[in-house]
């Protein structure tokens, strides 16, 4: 995965302890095997603040790591691993069962042959930061996730499914990732995946009752949005703006317009895609570039919505602008 983002082809445990130090964290590799074929290849990209890796091993590796600063999800695509975090229980990593580690902990990872997986990592402070504006107040004590992921859990796929949105635009030039908003949208799908379907400290809580809020908090956050339509904005960016809890503002929306208010700022983007695709020039614009610029990463889903608002597809009004009139001499 992530191909078109290689970052080592190693051939030898030091420049392979190297690269993989430079992208998420120091390690080390305890035993490296005596044949001459120690091979691992590296990809990485960053999207938003997380950084996406993907890395393989041909031989059986066992790397320990310093202790992390930031939130780390290991997921092997091929093989398994014994992965343990500190002094804490091992767990094996396979296609059906990921490693979620915190920060603080150093983590031992023992391979098989022909070992590869999928790393992210997530920044502490990011990550603590989100759940903060998820629940309306400080946290009383650090966020710890359980450390087993069983990747059949509709979060999980939620996961695995916006990892290959990733790994399929990372190969575009000019594609998704080249546009703030859906780089931003990506992130946030990965980031609120973990923390709404991974059992955590803080579940029971983000999982409770949500305190009312008036009218006023849901039209200033719509005036927000109006007012910088191309800003990437998140449901916690906004929620702290109007001084809420971002399950405040959501239940605000609801009862007040209906929705929610990334489904409000959808709706305003779609009328922007609407204009620009009334306007332009088929030869020279494309549907799934605009839609791109505007926050748009799911084609599907995106022409769905857009025919539901505008009773047309897409395609339908970039060529339905008449085409322009030679200027008289």
């Amino acid at each position: 995965m992530f191909e078109s983002h290689r970052v080592a082809t190693s051939r030898d445990a030091e420049s392979a302890r190297q690269s993989l130090s430079e992208v998420f964290l120091p390690v080390d590799f305890a035993s490296v095997p005596a044949s001459t074929t120690f091979e691992m290849h590296l990809n990485a990209l960053t999207v938003g603040r997380v950084t996406c890796g993907y890395m393989s091993f041909r031989d059986a590796v066992h790397i320990e790591t310093a202790e992390a600063e930031n939130y780390h999800v290991d997921i092997p695509t091929e093989g398994r691993a014994m992965m343990r975090a500190g002094l804490g229980s091992p767990l094996y990593g396979t296609n059906q069962t990921a490693g979620m580690f915190m920060p603080g902990r150093p983590v031992q990872i023992r391979s098989e042959d022909r070992f590869s997986q999928l790393s992210l990592m997530i920044p502490r402070d990011h990550l603590q930061l989100e759940l903060q504006n998820l629940l309306g107040r400080e946290l009383s004590r650090p966020l710890e996730f359980g450390g087993e992921i069983d990747l059949a859990t509709q979060g999980a796929q939620a996961m695995l499914h916006v990892v290959r949105i990733i790994d399929e635009a990372s190969s575009q030039a000019g594609g998704l990732l080249a546009h703030p908003l859906a780089a931003q949208k990506l992130e946030q799908v990965l980031i609120h995946s973990l923390l709404f379907a991974q059992p955590h400290n803080h579940s029971a809580e983000l999982a409770g009752r949500t305190p009312s809020v008036g009218t006023e908090p849901v039209s200033r956050a719509a005036e927000i949005m109006r007012a910088d339509l191309g800003h990437p904005w998140s449901v916690t960016e906004l929620a702290s703006a109007v001084s809420v809890s971002v399950r405040g503002l959501q239940d605000g929306f609801r009862r007040s317009l209906g929705t929610t208010p990334m489904a409000y700022l959808r709706d305003l983007r779609l009328e922007r895609v609407h204009a620009e695709l009334a306007d332009a020039v088929p030869a020279t614009h494309s549907v799934t570039g605009v839609a791109a610029r505007w926050g748009f990463v799911h084609l599907g889903r995106f022409a769905a919505a857009y025919r539901a608002q505008f009773s047309e597809s897409p395609s339908e009004t970039l060529r339905s602008r008449p085409p322009r009139r030679p200027e008289s001499a």
